[in-house]
């Protein structure tokens, strides 16, 4: 297992200039920090979320540009690929950024919840990297970073439609970095914790800070950390790392 450093958000800066990437949920929390962060490093952007990103992108500049786009779809993953082309010459990093929580346990998850949960944290994960991988071999290979969990590595209660996805995303990162490899696509998992986001918002009043002082590190962890470990697997210093696993959790995967 790999833990991703312990210095300040953006210390390190490593360039992302020349590269083209989709990042999936990004029109707020981790994915809108993501967006920022690799345009700050040269990138070019498609930021694409059902919600509505258009200021976001707009504030970032002319290198971002925001599509309304459902995970779940295939012929949306299809035209954004080709939005990414059309505007910016291709695509070389995908996010799999996007994802929804409804805490329940096992005995008061719904079928609708389940599929939910399903449809954007698995299947959209899925989608994506189906989409991008012609494109990403066209242009000589790239990199697919999956966003799954600290809850997909250990076993939580309360989360099962949630927590399920996650191992999932875990199985689906492997599997792909082995079947990608030989076209030069690196496909890498981001662990993140607890992170101070609106997905957090449907705790109860209090939980949140009660779970902070369970974390070695006794914090929630910010977007932008989760940013700084995506935007390492996204550049060339990551150039030897596929099917990794990185915990950007505060120490909770050791506790």
């Amino acid at each position: 297992m790999q833990t991703f450093g312990n210095g300040p958000a953006g210390a390190g800066e490593l360039s992302l200039l020349g590269k083209v990437a989709i990042i999936t949920g990004a029109a707020r929390g981790q994915g809108a920090a993501e967006a920022r962060l690799f345009c700050a490093r040269g990138a070019k952007v498609v930021m694409t979320d059902v919600l509505d990103g258009r200021e976001i992108a707009e504030a970032i500049g002319p290198d971002a540009v925001f599509l309304s786009h459902d995970v779940a779809d295939e012929a949306e993953w299809r035209a954004v690929v080709e939005q990414a082309a059309d505007r910016f010459g291709g695509v070389d990093v995908l996010v799999n950024n996007a994802g929804i929580t409804r805490p329940q346990p096992l005995l008061r998850t719904t079928q609708e919840d389940f599929e939910a949960h399903f449809r954007v944290n698995q299947l959209g994960v899925f989608l994506g990297m189906r989409a991008v991988a012609p494109a990403m071999k066209g242009r000589g290979g790239g990199s697919i970073i999956n966003i799954a969990s600290v809850s997909g590595m250990r076993t939580p209660v309360g989360q099962f439609a949630y927590a399920s996805t996650k191992w999932a995303v875990r199985g689906m990162t492997g599997c792909a970095a082995l079947e990608l490899a030989r076209d030069g696509i690196r496909v890498n998992a981001v662990m993140p914790g607890l992170t101070d986001t609106p997905m957090l918002d449907v705790n109860p009043p209090g939980m949140n800070e009660r779970y902070a002082q369970m974390i070695p590190l006794r914090r929630l962890g910010r977007p932008e950390e989760i940013a700084d470990a995506v935007a390492f697997l996204a550049s060339d210093a990551a150039r030897y790392v596929t099917g990794a696993e990185i915990a950007v959790d505060g120490g909770v995967h050791l506790a």
